[in-house]
This record gives C-alpha cells, structure tokens and sequence, in this order.
C-alpha cells in the first residue's frame, strides 16, 4: 500500500514537472511580449493581451480592417522619405523656389527630409512591433493613440506626394533615374524583408486548422516571393556593364562656379573651381543700364548682394536697370555666410570666410580674361533686358564685343544663346554651338551645334549614344551628388555642370559598378539564400508545432485540459514548486 502510495506521488510529480516545464516555456518571453505589446496596444499586463489560438485570427475583425492603413502608411511614407533623399541633388533649387515666394532664405529641404524620416521611423516602429506581436503567437490590438498616429502619417505622406507631384513634378523623373542605380541593392533588401516575414507567415500559416486559411497566408506571400526572385530579369542599369566599356570620366564644369565653397558668380567663386581641377566655368550674364555685362543669376539682386541695406527702395527692381557704377558699391559676399545656402560652409577657413565677405559682382570681361589665362571652357545664359533697356535689341553684339575685346580663345566658348545662332556662327565660327534642348540630329547639324546642354532628367544612354554617332557631345546640368554623376559616367556623358567639383573630382570610378556576371552571382547567391533561410523557417515552425502536437497526444495521453488546469493549480499550491 505503502509502495503503490510512493508510485502515485512519483507520477504525479512527473506529470507535475511536465507542466511546469510547457508552463515555463509558454511565459519565458513574457517580459519581451510584454515589452511589444506595451508599446503596440499600451498594454503592460499580462492579463490585459490575449494569445491567438491555433486555428483562431491573429485580430479582431477592426484590427484587421485598420492593419492595411497600417502597412499603406508605411508604403507612403517610404516612398515620400525616398524621394525626398533622392533629391537631394536639387536642394538649393527647392530652397531657392520658396525663397522666391516667402522672401527669406532657409533650408527648407532639410525640414522636408527631416519630416519625411520623422514619419518613417514612426510608422515602422509600428509594423516592427506588429510583426514581432505577431511572431509571438500574440493578437494584435493596436492603441487609439496610434491609431491617430498612423491616419496622420498617411494622410501627411500623401498630401506631401502629392503637393510636390504638382509643384515639383519632374522630381519623379530624378526618382526613376535613381531606380537604374539603386535597384539591385534595394531588390536585396527587399529579399530580406520577405526572410523576416516568413518567421510570422509559418507560425500562423502552420497553426491554421484549415486548408483554406492557409492558402490564404502563404499564397500572396509566395507570390510576392516569386515576382522579388524574378524582377532583375527586367532590371536595367547603365553600371552593370562588361569591363573594358566603361568611357572616360565626364569633364567637371563649375555651375557659377564652386558655390558650395564661394559665393556663387563671384570671382573667389570661380577661382576654387580652377583650383579642383574643373575644366569649365558656367555662368549667368546680364547687361547693365549703361552696356557692361555681369554675372547675375536672378532677375533682381535681393538674394545674393546687400542692396537691402545700400538701396532699400530698389531691392525688387531688375538687376538690368542698374549702372555698372551703382552695381560696383554692392556687397555679393555677406549673404553667402548669413543664409548659408550649402551645408559644407561650416567647413571653410577663417582666411576662405573673410576672402568671401569682401566678393562683389563680377564683369563678363574679367571672367573670361581669368578663363582664357587658365584655359578653361566657358557657357552661359545670356539673359535678353527687360523692355525699355537700352540695349534689349543690340544684347548679343553688346555680349559679342566684349567676348571679342577679352581675348579668349573662341573656342573656349561654348554659345549656348539660340537666338541669332547663324549670325554668332558667321562672326565668330570657332565658338562651340550648344544647344539647350534635343532636337533631330540633322537639324542640330544643320544648324553647326557641336554639344548638348541638357537638364540631368532628359539623361539617356541611348540618346547619348546617337548623338556621339554624329560627334555631338553631351553636358547634362546641374549634377552634384556622386550616385547621379556616377550614373552620368556610366550613361556615356561627356562633361557635367556641377555644385560640387570639390568633391565628384576624387570619384576615380562610378558607384555601384559591376560586371553582368557580378550581378548574376549576387542575384542567384541572394534567391538561393532566402529560399534557404524560408525553407528551415518553415520547416523549424512545422517541426515545433508537430513536436508540442505529439507531446500533448503521445507521450501523456492523460493530460487533456481539464488535468492539466488541475496539475496547474495543485502545483502552484505546492510549497516548493511554483510556476
């Protein structure tokens, strides 16, 4: 009786030890879920999140409802904080345009970006902590506090996608450039995120108790999966290219200079472009009251001199309707260090600093005399006078005297001006015409244009290509980030105007360079990784869940739910055992 006693004791103790131990592994992430669920649904207690169930919905049915604005927000928010940093190429003219509107300057771009990541970061901390509820077997309960969070996520990712779409349009052309460079890499990662995912998709697609349910989870998931291992095969860019094929480095031509170490238009400005090493200078060139030519990019002289302070009655008055004379007593060097228009500013010598405060507009004649001295290339607009000027039927000859009078080798200048084309031709035959749009080749030729000066979005390899055919080089404008010159490199572009000859001249080869064959390893290596990791994930879920099937039904037939809620509640009130 005794012995039969000791025997009961010892089964019971070792049914008591096999509850214990499923006890113990089903609350020993308790402090992580609670961590999860506490930033998710702003609930800390245990008692307060239920588990999702085999075979039950991971959510309720509003919570299912909510998790695709959810995962649209993060969609439009991605899209929204990419843009914006493929754009960073054309900061200063978004700073520019709301300079124009508000009338002061500020870096406008950089609160953009800044917005844009804010937002970002926000909503995908959201979906991590979904994802990871969601690996944890946990329903999914998100707090109405985030749930206004995400609304105006959304809804500030798409008005912003769509304001700029109307105001800033073409900068989805600069987008899709963006593709041919990033594509590969962003394929890659799109790969990983679908590795992550497959950790939550096997858990709840294994614990279905339907076939159908689990051809609901796993069949987008694949398909997904499928089209992301598919994709390179309609991927196309310019830098995955045999070796040997690769053209020179485009020439580095100054846009008004170096305007990221100078004020821009200046003669320091200039100078810094000689000293990097650039092969051209582009500028602006605007014909004073009394004849003399000058650099002025904007139509008025508000943003890039002091004439508030010299002649505040005249601030918003053509730059055209000035003498030379009035011109000279400008300061065009103060701003640059008051607005600080590039953030590489902060980088310049006290000596750089105190040389810029002193600049002051700069004549066409002494640009081309410094060009000339240097053999450089120069281009320019040449802005016509605004009516009533002097000379706003006589500004090409006026502009052509001086180029004359200055010296300069003519075929250091590349004419951009169209109007009046055949005549600069007949008196000046050795200037290099340019044309600022694409046009026939026939006509281009007809018209003794030997070089393209196009808008870095109209860039195409295969217009580049053409137009070599028939010796007519390419310039594209304005390109200062090494991922667009690099793509420009790699397109076949035979010189860039640029921000940033300071920097793009240590580029000894473009980013993201790679042989097809390269390409082709990477891509098979990645596919074959994931299918890998996909594989043993949705094997280790399938293998758990059959492992706790079979514990439950093989090894202790006895331990139906009713036993073990009663094991549960005789050990907890066993003294030295607790769970």
């Amino acid at each position: 009786m005794e012995a039969g006693s000791s025997s009961l004791k010892k089964l019971k103790f070792g049914k008591l030890k096999v509850v214990r131990q499923r006890l113990l592994q089903r609350y020993e992430h308790q402090p992580f879920v609670s961590c999860l669920a506490g930033f998710y649904s702003c609930q800390w207690k245990r008692y307060q999140r239920s588990r999702a169930e085999p075979g039950q919905c991971c959510c309720k049915m509003r919570e299912c409802m909510f998790f695709p604005l959810l995962v649209g927000a993060f969609f439009f928010s991605l899209v929204f904080l990419y843009m914006c940093g493929e754009a960073k190429n054309d900061y200063n003219n978004f700073d520019w345009y709301n300079y124009e509107a508000l009338g002061f300057w500020f870096l406008w771009s950089l609160v953009l970006l800044s917005v844009a990541a804010l937002l970002f970061t926000y909503i995908t901390l959201l979906l991590v902590l979904a994802l990871c509820l969601l690996a944890e077997g946990q329903q999914l309960y998100l707090h109405w506090s985030h749930k206004i969070g995400t609304l105006i996520v959304l809804i500030c990712s798409v008005t912003a996608l769509f304001a700029l779409s109307i105001l800033w349009g073409d900068q989805w052309k600069t987008v899709h450039l963006s593709l041919q460079i990033t594509a590969p890499y962003l394929h890659i990662g799109a790969i990983a995120i679908m590795v992550l995912l497959s950790w939550p998709v096997a858990f709840h697609a294994i614990r279905a108790d339907r076939k159908v349910i689990q051809v609901i989870i796993v069949g987008p998931y694949l398909a997904i999966l499928l089209f992301l291992f598919l994709i390179p095969l309609g991927m196309y860019s310019p830098c995955i290219r045999q070796t040997g094929t690769l053209g020179p480095k485009p020439d580095l031509i100054g846009h008004r200079g170096a305007p990221m170490l100078a004020p821009e238009n200046t003669e320091m400005s200039f100078q810094k472009t000689i000293e990097h090493g650039g092969a051209g200078l582009e500028t602006d060139v605007t014909i004073s009251y009394d004849g003399v030519p000058f650099l002025m990019h904007d139509r008025s002289l508000r943003r890039t001199t002091n004439i508030k302070e010299v002649y505040p009655n005249n601030v918003t008055e053509n730059a055209a309707f000035f003498s030379w004379d009035t011109l000279q007593r400008l300061n065009a060097g103060k701003w640059f260090l008051k607005d600080k228009p590039f953030s590489s500013i902060r980088l310049l010598s006290k000596a750089d600093q105190n040389r810029a405060m002193n600049q002051t507009i700069y004549k066409l004649s002494d640009f081309l005399r410094l060009a000339e001295s240097h053999d450089k290339y120069v281009i320019f607009d040449l802005y016509r006078p605004p009516d009533k000027h002097p000379y706003r039927n006589s500004w090409v000859n006026r502009t052509l005297e001086v180029i004359f009078e200055s010296g300069i080798r003519p075929h250091l200048v590349l004419w951009l001006e169209n109007s009046m084309r055949s005549f600069v031709h007949s008196v000046a035959p050795g200037f290099q015409q340019t044309s600022g749009s694409k046009a026939p080749v026939e006509d281009l030729l007809m018209s003794n244009v030997v070089k393209l000066n196009l808008a870095y979005k109209e860039m195409s390899s295969e217009d580049i290509r053409k137009y070599a055919e028939a010796n007519i080089t390419t310039n594209f404008y304005v390109i200062s980030e090494p991922w667009l010159f690099s793509l420009a490199w790699c397109s076949g572009a035979h010189s860039v105007t640029t921000n940033a000859v300071h920097t793009l001249k240590n580029l000894n080869q473009p980013l993201f360079l790679m042989t097809p064959k390269q390409y082709n390893i990477m891509w098979i290596l990645t596919d074959l990784t994931s299918m890998l990791l996909i594989s043993l994930i949705f094997a280790l879920h399938w293998w758990r869940e059959r492992s706790f099937s079979c514990c439950a039904k093989d090894d202790d037939p006895m331990l139906d739910n009713g036993t073990y809620n009663k094991f549960k509640t005789e050990l907890n009130s066993m003294p030295n055992i607790s769970i």
